[in-house]
């Protein structure tokens, strides 16, 4: 294909996604590849919006989300709404992360106080079990 075009193929493997992802985003409204009988045939356009949704699922962002930031880029303004949506979006869903970490450090904290109380019972019924002389 040219460097204008690439086919579902070439987007796969491009961007290491399946055939059927490209589908899923495309029913939703997220891409827009030209469609040549069975063929589709993604633009640069698509190209971009795909890293970008890309990116934005990798930070947990909604498909809504991701949806809205991608139809602010054409409000004319130098994306100037975008990004700072963008941005809030991306404060809010940091925060979440933080929290979620925070919370995850806690529960291995308590996973290897458990693993360590259990080790020390079966170190102490072990040592009961075979008195050493």
């Amino acid at each position: 294909m040219t460097a204008d075009v690439m086919t579902i193929r070439d987007m796969c493997a491009a961007f290491d996604v399946t055939p059927r992802t490209l589908r899923f985003y495309e029913q939703k409204e997220l891409l827009f590849p030209i469609r040549m009988g069975q063929r589709r045939l993604f633009t640069r356009r698509d190209r971009a919006r795909l890293k970008l949704i890309l990116r934005g699922k990798r930070f947990g962002f909604s498909l809504e989300e991701i949806r809205q930031l991608l139809n602010l880029y054409y409000v004319g303004d130098q994306q100037a709404t975008q990004l700072s949506r963008t941005l809030d979006i991306a404060r809010d869903r940091l925060t979440d992360m933080e929290r979620q970490r925070a919370e995850l450090d806690v529960a291995i904290y308590d996973l290897r106080s458990q693993m360590d109380l259990v080790e020390e019972m079966l170190t102490s019924r072990s040592n009961a079990h075979n008195p050493t002389e």
